[in-house]
Formats: C-alpha cells, structure tokens, sequence
C-alpha cells in the first residue's frame, strides 16, 4: 500500500505540507495547473528551494493580493464545492476545512454554520490545503501515518488575544494525536498543518516498515539553531501490509424522505469524509418503497457518519459492520495528446500496470473545446498511454 509518513520533527504548517511533496516528487507545474481549477484569482504559486540546516528542501510560496482574510466555512465549502477540481480532491479538501470548522465550534461553543475562520480563512490557507489534495492525489497515496508532532511553547498572538502554545484550534484538532513541547519558543503546528493531518492520518507512531521511494522535506519560514526547521515526507510501500484496510459500511433504510433530502446526504458525506455512498431502491414494510443509505468510512470517521445520518434523515437508527476493502495502489501520468494534456489514472498490482484510465473532466473539457466526441479524446489519451510503455 502506497504510504504517506509526516515526521514531524519539526511541526507542520499548510506551506510546509505542499513543499514536502514537491520534495517528494508531486510535479510543481501539473500541481500549479489543477490549482487553476479552484476558480479563484488573486494568488500566485512558486516552489523555491532553500537550505534548512544544511538540508535543502522546498520552500512553497503563496502569495496573495490583500484582503479581508476572514470567511464563514460556507463561503469556503461553496467555493471548493463550485470549482472544478476532480471530485477526490474536493473531497478530501472539504473534509479538511469540515474537520477545522468543526474543531472551532467546540472551542467557540457555536454551531459549525457560524463558525468564521480568521488566518484560517484566507486565500493562501485555501491554496494550502487544496493544493496538499491535490499533492496527495499526484503521488498516489492510499495511507497516511504521522510521527508525534512537535507543537512548540510559549505564547503566540491571535485575531482574539494572547494564546498559550499549541493554541485552541490546534489542541482539539491533535485531540487523540501524540504531541510533545521542548524549549523552541513559538507556533510549530498551525491550523491549518493540524487539520490537514488529523484529517488524512489514520495512525500515528514511529515510520512503519516501507520500500522508500521518495523523501521531500518543506521548508518553514524560520530558521533555527537547533534543528532544521522542515516537514519531511516519507513516501514507499509499505512492507508486511496487504492492499487491504478495515473500513465500516453505515446503512440505514428511509421510506419517508424526498429525494432532494437523500441527494443532499450524499454531498454531505462526502464532505464529511465518507469514502463511499450509494443508494439502493428498496421494499419496506407496508408495501413502502423506500430507499437504503449506504455510507463507507474509515473508523475515524465512522461516529461523525452516523451524526450525519441521524441530523439530517428522518431515521431513529443505523446499522454499522465492519468490511474490508482490497484497492489496487494508484498513480496519476499526464500524457500529451493532439486535444491537450490528460492526465491517466493508473492502478498497480505487484509493480505490474492493470489499467489506466483518462480522467473523465478532463477529457469532457477538451472534447468540448475541440469540438469532438468524448470518446475520440478517451481514445486519443489511451494510445498515448500506450505508447509510453505502461510503466
């Protein structure tokens, strides 16, 4: 299985994250292009490497036009649920911000749809996490673990005062996470670095026993005397791991619910981080047509699906039972066609390619662009892969 390890050593931010995976081998330009499909302007990315303590790593640099940073999570949701990003990116994106605006309204004591980020909310915090998606997407990855993460100490000023080191926010979000403190003064762990990875990460410990393919380290901002001040990024297969991971399957059967309501469960659950959600007609009791939910997740997520079900179905009860999922490990190949650059989703078994298939939006974009049947650039992005060997 294709994993993921955040050491850090040295805390995370949002910046550190996306420059530890162009470190790792996620290509800057395609990464820049599929950020461009976020629809917001106003921002610019470039990927600079520096020296961190002798190492060089890769410094991400997002840069903003001013503005008033502070938005509502609707604002954001809206603004990643409109673009036109692949749907995994989304996906996982809006699962991040839920996640963040869910651990603010715990510290605020306010519901989610009040919630307002201040730093949080602002453009370059939205490229952070959106472009760690897509990142994650570009190298394949199907796990992610994260060492104990340093938070730093100290006090650090916020948009509502002076706060102890790690600030609210950061605390709940690490809730169930290992963290520690030396004597570095500061902010190690932002927000938006503690959302990104205890939203992804499905274990925490030492680095698991892996094949390494890649190592990228992301440079922060500040240089220190003790330590390289960088997220590094451990990518390989991991070794004594099967393809398969434990998963739960939720259901729950409505007989009285429009279908508007059910269409909105499904766009909530994905949001909310639900790997899976289909639909299926049934026949209930009374002759009822109803319908059966059913929601696959891992087991982090699984106490917030059934919140999701219970808030917005008319259902008194769900059903919960574990699976296990077997996936082929996934790669993303950008291959030039006569219609445009497409980009091939790969699955492996063993080393060896079982299939490739071109990503639909894209290849909708272009055959609408040139005028041409979708099946022509399908094709025409199939024979490219073809002959770049499937390796």
């Amino acid at each position: 299985m294709r994993t993921l390890y955040f050491d850090c050593f040295a805390g995370a931010s949002g910046d550190m994250t996306l420059g530890a995976l162009i470190g790792a081998g996620a290509d800057a330009r395609t990464l820049v292009e599929q950020l461009a499909l976020l629809g917001v302007s106003g921002y610019d990315v470039s990927f600079d490497r520096v020296d961190r303590s002798g190492i060089s790593a890769v410094r991400a640099n997002v840069r903003t036009a001013h503005e008033h940073p502070h938005r509502h999570f609707s604002d954001i949701h809206q603004i990643i649920y409109d673009s036109r990003l692949k749907e995994s990116v989304k996906e996982r994106a809006l699962s991040i911000f839920t996640r963040l605006a869910e651990a603010e309204a715990r510290v605020h004591n306010l519901p989610v749809e009040r919630i307002h980020f201040h730093e949080v909310g602002a453009l370059d915090a939205i490229i952070d996490v959106v472009g760690a998606c897509i990142g994650f997407e570009l190298l394949g990855i199907e796990r992610f673990v994260s060492s104990a993460l340093h938070v730093g100490s100290g006090m650090i000023e916020m948009a509502h005062g002076r706060f102890p080191v790690p600030p609210p926010a950061v605390s709940e979000l690490l809730r169930g996470a290992p963290i520690y403190a030396t004597g570095i003064a500061g902010e190690l762990v932002t927000p938006t670095g503690a959302a990104i990875i205890s939203t992804v990460c499905d274990a925490y410990g030492p680095l698991p026993a892996m094949r390494v393919e890649a190592t990228g380290y992301g440079a922060g901002g500040r240089e220190y005397e003790r330590f390289p001040n960088v997220l590094r990024v451990i990518v390989g297969e991991a070794e004594g791991m099967s393809t398969s991971e434990e998963l739960y399957t939720i259901e729950t059967n409505i007989d009285d619910a429009s279908p508007q309501i059910i269409g909105h469960v499904m766009e909530r659950a994905f949001a909310e981080g639900a790997l899976d959600c289909y639909f299926t007609p049934v026949q209930m009791k009374k002759s009822r047509p109803g319908t059966l939910i059913s929601l696959l997740c891992r087991p982090a997520d699984r106490e917030r699906m059934f919140n999701l079900l219970f808030a917005e179905t008319t259902t008194l009860g769900a059903r919960c039972y574990r699976v296990e999922r077997r996936a082929l490990r996934r790669e993303i190949v950008r291959v030039e066609t006569e219609y445009g650059a497409i980009d091939i989703k790969v699955a492996r078994m063993n080393g060896r390619v079982m299939k490739g298939t071109p990503e639909y939006e894209q290849c909708r974009a272009a055959a609408q662009k040139a005028g041409v049947p979708l099946q022509v650039v399908e094709a025409a992005a199939q024979a490219s892969f073809a002959q770049i060997g499937r390796k």
